[in-house]
């Protein structure tokens, strides 16, 4: 069109295959377009570009010497060659001049398995090592705070660490100090890696001289399983990986999930995460409720789940015939998915007539500009796209009609009535009502319930949540529940069979699929449309 100058889209020629990219586009840039992998140590996706490492030289014609990939920018015409012969034989030289100091520790490196000295030795590297003098010893297995271990031996200085804390956690404690074969990373004397996303420097360390304190020799990597999910610890909903060991039980005193790791979703988090959220997985295994139980007269009787069902039909099935459910109330939780949510709405809500809503004083946290955000519920944004976060007070109304005698049932789902009013308060709703407690881990609310109903932890069950952009995101089942404990929206589906009004759908897509087709906010939401990074909620539809 005139007026409009044309794209700048120049085209060029990796091993062969063409491809056009815009202006400013980088050699290795372009090459992750075609699926050409060119190695790398010092280049991050995410990081400025320091061109140190010299791993990523590739040929490019007519030019007079090797050029760097990570920050040569593309031309028009250009020809680019990534595996010819000089191209090969200086990455056998560059990884022979960054192992010549380098510890044979791969045998109690946490790192073996998915370390790229190991990788791109096997690839490229020289079998007959030349060097024979003594290698320069630095300082090994070095804390440097609550997170994170050093071993200076194994760093081969690509500044990852360095740029990271300089450029996304703006905390600055990295440095690389001395010169020649002294230089080292560290950090800045008196200073600490104490920021709120120390463990990322982990993750992007490609060898093993920055490990993990939390999983230093929990599991080799060869023996992980992986699992995509979403992190639960706040409304952010960042992408991770879980990672978990089923068949090895006398690792980590019997824990399934070994440790998280940051999952690339450029519209959420891109390629990190908080340590917050990153070492909050031991709720998965730890203080599980793996029992129903009734309690009566004070006195505690475990049950089966064919006992603790029936006790719950019956309760419901007395108060239909009195025409007593209007004096029953339901509180769900943001921690639970949008498909059980949605149950929870259509069998105890529509089917039921029961008063729902989801409201509670929000236990509002640490915040900053980045990922953290202040609610911790991973699915408040969700609730309300449902209708189940009533106006005004909430669930306030609830608790204070339990209170003063105006309900006869309050259901609870994952809450802590103790944690968000106090001992007392709970205590005197406890009194009052018949408490039914349903979730995954003991709080001070299932020790005071007159019936609870163990549930399932996220890495336990299918599903999605929507997070604080409004953008729903899946999570995916890794294993099994404990043994004991059921998914809510299985305990939801029972309770409409055997009140006689079974429901339709009972995989998690079918019931998402229902959302889709009935609430305004998720319309034309399949699981198909989420793809790995998720879909954003119709916006208009939203309550405000």
């Amino acid at each position: 069109m005139p007026g409009i100058p044309p794209l700048n889209m120049p085209t060029l020629t990796i091993d062969g295959q063409s491809v056009a990219v815009p202006g400013g586009t980088t050699i290795i840039q372009a090459a992750d377009q075609l699926g050409i992998t060119i190695p790398r140590y010092c280049y991050h996706p995410g990081l400025t570009v320091a061109g140190n490492c010299r791993i990523c030289l590739v040929e490019v014609e007519k030019a007079p010497k090797l050029q760097i990939a990570c920050y040569a920018p593309v031309a028009e015409g250009m020809v680019v060659h990534t595996d010819s012969e000089r191209t090969l034989q200086a990455r056998q030289e560059v990884l022979e001049f960054l192992l010549i100091n380098h510890p044979l520790d791969c045998p109690v490196c946490d790192q073996a398995g998915e370390c790229e000295l190991q990788n791109y030795y096997m690839d490229h590297g020289l079998y007959d090592a030349r060097f024979r003098e003594q290698k320069v010893k630095k300082r090994k297995a070095v804390p440097l705070g609550p997170t994170v271990m050093l071993d200076q031996e194994r760093c081969i200085l690509c500044s990852r660490c360095v740029r990271f804390t300089d450029e996304i956690s703006k905390t600055g404690e990295f440095g690389i100090f001395n010169r020649g074969d002294r230089a080292e990373v560290d950090v800045y004397p008196g200073t600490i890696l104490d920021n709120k996303y120390s463990g990322n420097v982990v993750d992007i360390c490609p060898v093993g001289a920055l490990t993990d304190r939390d999983f230093r020799f929990k599991a080799r990597v060869w023996y992980l399983s992986s699992s995509p999910s979403v992190c639960p610890g706040c409304s952010r909903g960042c992408n991770i990986d879980i990672h978990y060991v089923l068949d090895r039980p006398y690792l980590a005193n019997g824990a399934r999930v070994m440790r998280l790791k940051p999952r690339y979703n450029p519209e959420v988090n891109q390629w990190w995460m908080c340590d917050e959220g990153r070492y909050g997985y031991k709720a998965i295994d730890e203080a599980r409720l793996v029992q129903p139980v009734s309690r009566r007269d004070g006195v505690t009787h475990p049950l089966t789940w064919d006992l603790s069902m029936a006790e719950l039909v019956q309760l419901v099935q007395e108060a239909q015939a009195r025409n007593q459910l209007s004096q029953w109330g339901v509180i769900p939780s943001p921690h639970l998915t949008n498909e059980e949510l949605f149950l929870i709405r259509r069998v105890l809500q529509e089917r039921l007539g029961i008063t729902c809503d989801g409201r509670v004083p929000e236990q509002a946290g640490y915040a900053d500009e980045f990922l953290i955000t202040a609610d911790k519920s991973p699915n408040r944004r969700g609730m309300q796209a449902l209708d189940l976060a009533g106006p005004g007070d909430g669930a306030k109304p609830l608790v204070e009609r339990a209170l003063a005698g105006e309900l006869r049932v309050l259901y609870v789902f994952g809450h802590d009535l103790v944690a968000l009013y106090g001992m007392a308060m709970a205590q005197q709703v406890a009194q009052q009502v018949f408490l039914i407690y349903q979730g995954s881990n003991e709080n001070g609310t299932s020790r005071l319930a007159h019936l609870v109903l163990p549930g399932t932890v996220y890495a336990e069950k299918d599903g999605t949540f929507t997070n604080c952009q409004g953008r729903v995101q899946r999570i995916v089942k890794a294993f099994e529940p404990l043994k004991g404990s059921r998914a809510d929206g299985e305990i939801l589906l029972e309770l409409a069979r055997r009140l006689g009004d079974p429901l339709p759908c009972a995989p998690s897509a079918e019931i998402f699929s229902a959302i889709g087709e009935t609430v305004p906010a998720f319309r034309g939401l399949r699981y198909e449309t989420l793809g790995p990074y998720g879909a954003p909620l119709v916006t208009e539809a939203v309550p405000t």
